[in-house]
């Protein structure tokens, strides 16, 4: 297959939770075939379905690594935002695998516009409980702390919050775990940016936010169900969606 070409493409939420699986195995074709042709990726985050630390020795975490490291290679240049699974992948893993990790939230330049990327849980503020979690979790001293705990503790924790979270999600209204779009249009003014990257809602679509007086684009990033997909950017800056297959 012919490589894509584009100055930037975004993906999110895959979820991946083995190194045979369909997740996995869509990303490394796309890794070898297609990201090639971009000037940059962007991970906004869920890369991993669990992560609990750089030192676990998952034979996924080497396959994929490596094969960003790849990529890298290739003149690509790699960069991560983390997500709500993956928000302890740290300095070892990005060195491994020779990706940049950003903050969230982060300015970029998009055919030499600024456009603005997070995850996207940031948002998600109706959902009280949740952003409380996320609090602490973001924690350097939880996070500190968490890591020292033997690898065993620290995956069966991930397994029960993992549960925990689902069941809190069927407790959930549609809108209740969406974003408030307050807090977005928010954000954008603060930022003076009217172009809005994000995943973590397994939403995907493009929105349109009134800044009173002017537009604003807020494109959310698909998660991977059977197939992957990668928001692409043209020359000119254009955004559209490819759909991804193994």
């Amino acid at each position: 297959m012919v490589a894509l070409r584009s100055p930037a493409m975004f993906i999110s939420d895959l979820h991946l939770k083995s190194e045979d699986d369909v997740h996995t195995r869509i990303l490394l074709r796309f890794l070898r075939e297609e990201a090639p042709g971009a000037g940059r990726l962007f991970v906004l985050g869920d890369l991993f379905e669990a992560y609990v630390g750089d030192d676990d020795g998952d034979p996924l975490l080497a396959v994929v690594a490596d094969a960003l490291h790849a990529l890298a290679a290739m003149d690509v240049e790699i960069a991560f935002v983390h997500g709500n699974r993956d928000f302890l992948l740290g300095k070892a893993f990005a060195d491994r695998a020779n990706m940049l990790l950003l903050p969230d939230p982060c300015v970029i330049d998009l055919a030499g516009k600024p456009v603005l990327l997070s995850h996207g849980d940031r948002y998600c503020t109706d959902d009280r409980e949740y952003m409380r979690w996320r609090a602490q979790m973001r924690d350097r001293d939880w996070q500190s702390g968490f890591l020292g705990q033997p690898l065993a503790a620290r995956k069966a924790f991930a397994e029960r919050a993992r549960a925990a979270s689902a069941e809190h999600q069927k407790d959930l209204s549609a809108g209740i775990s969406d974003v408030n779009a307050a807090t977005v249009e928010g954000e954008l003014r603060l930022f003076g940016i009217d172009t809005l990257i994000h995943g973590h809602t397994h939403r995907p679509a493009c929105h349109q936010h009134d800044l009173g007086g002017s537009m604003a684009r807020r494109w959310v990033l698909s998660d991977w169900r059977g197939h992957g997909e990668a928001l692409v950017a043209d020359e000119r800056g254009t955004l559209s969606r490819v759909s991804l297959f193994a």
